[in-house]
């Protein structure tokens, strides 16, 4: 079987592996459609923290049944999404239900090998059956998940003013669930070209450039500050900045990250008594929220994808898929391969 491995960064090769075989407490699955994430990207230009090398990518996965065990509730040609993290089950944050920063976490595509291959083998117990989606909305359930996920950190009410800063796939997806949780959005980026994405295509909120003025316009937008502040850029300069965008009693997400440190002003920290917190991949019943959301048309996910190719072309498209025109998400099409 042919798989495509990032063997070390920039450097991607066909190589032959063995069939999969799957274990007890597996099933064997048949990769649909695959999404291609920032952390592959990043992974490829060597700059993915938490990242090991040589690694096969991809987890934004659709799937279909090949074989499953017995007593798992799965069936031959199932459609499924893939819960991509892999936890212990025993540590105390596993232990207090927060499995996402599990001490032992391992993600498919990152820690382990992923789905760029024609065939996999995956617990049971990590597929979500979604035979109602079609396989491209499938395979956005997990990107979904990271974004409602950071949602759900901020627990944005109704009517709340919410800013989501950083229109990329997992800004995009924050804002999509903040919008369907009745928040007050505002979208904010440097590019006007995401911000005509996110607030004239998608109709995810107002659009506001981040520049000097962006506290004033929120200011004047609100009628006060954000309560909630959702940053999912990875940026350290904008991340510093959006203590200074929030009002007093307010939270602050950061969903994206970067590598280094960060230092913020604490007496300014103090006064508004600000809480922050971090967000980090999602939950099992995220999944399954996400993907009854979905089935239910609650959420429209579809215009996220902007570019489409065959597996077999990964290893040309891959490294320069950053830089075509337009890029929101790309999905890896494997039913030609299969």
């Amino acid at each position: 079987m042919k798989s495509l491995v990032l063997q070390q960064p920039g450097q991607l090769n066909w190589t032959e592996v063995p069939e999969p075989v799957p274990a007890p407490g597996e099933a064997l699955v048949r990769v649909r459609r695959c999404g291609v994430c920032g952390t592959d990207i990043h992974a490829l230009a060597g700059k993915q923290p938490f990242f090991s090398y040589p690694r096969r990518l991809g987890h934004e996965l659709c799937v279909e049944v090949i074989h499953a065990p017995a007593g798992s509730g799965l069936a031959t040609g199932d459609l499924c999404a893939v819960e991509a993290y892999y936890f212990c089950g025993t540590c105390p944050a596993c232990r207090a239900g927060k499995t996402n920063c599990c001490k032992n976490l391992r993600v498919l595509g990152v820690h382990i090998d992923g789905g760029h291959a024609p065939r996999l083998v995956v617990p049971a117990d990590k597929l979500h059956r979604a035979n109602g989606l079609l396989p491209e909305q499938i395979a956005l359930v997990e990107p979904l998940v990271v974004g409602a996920h950071g949602v759900e950190r901020a627990a944005p009410q109704a009517g709340e003013p919410t800013v989501i800063i950083g229109m990329g796939p997992i800004g995009l997806a924050a804002a999509i669930f903040a919008k369907a949780a009745g928040a007050n959005v505002v979208c904010v980026d440097v590019q006007p070209e995401r911000l005509a994405f996110a607030c004239e295509q998608m109709k995810l909120g107002t659009p506001m450039r981040a520049d000097a003025g962006l506290a004033n316009n929120l200011q004047k937008h609100f009628g006060q500050l954000p309560s909630v502040v959702i940053d999912a850029t990875g940026n350290p300069a904008s991340m510093k900045s959006v203590f200074q965008l929030t009002e007093h009693g307010g939270r602050i997400v950061f969903l994206g990250l970067f590598i280094g440190e960060m230092t913020f002003d604490d007496p300014n920290f103090h006064r508004r008594e600000l809480t922050l917190l971090a967000s980090r991949a999602g939950l099992t019943g995220t999944f399954r929220d996400v993907i009854q959301r979905m089935a239910a048309r609650q959420v429209e996910v579809l215009p996220l994808i902007t570019h489409r190719f065959d597996f077999a072309a990964t290893a040309e498209r891959l490294p320069a898929l950053h830089a075509e025109p337009g890029l929101v998400k790309a999905m890896i099409n494997f039913d030609s391969f299969n």
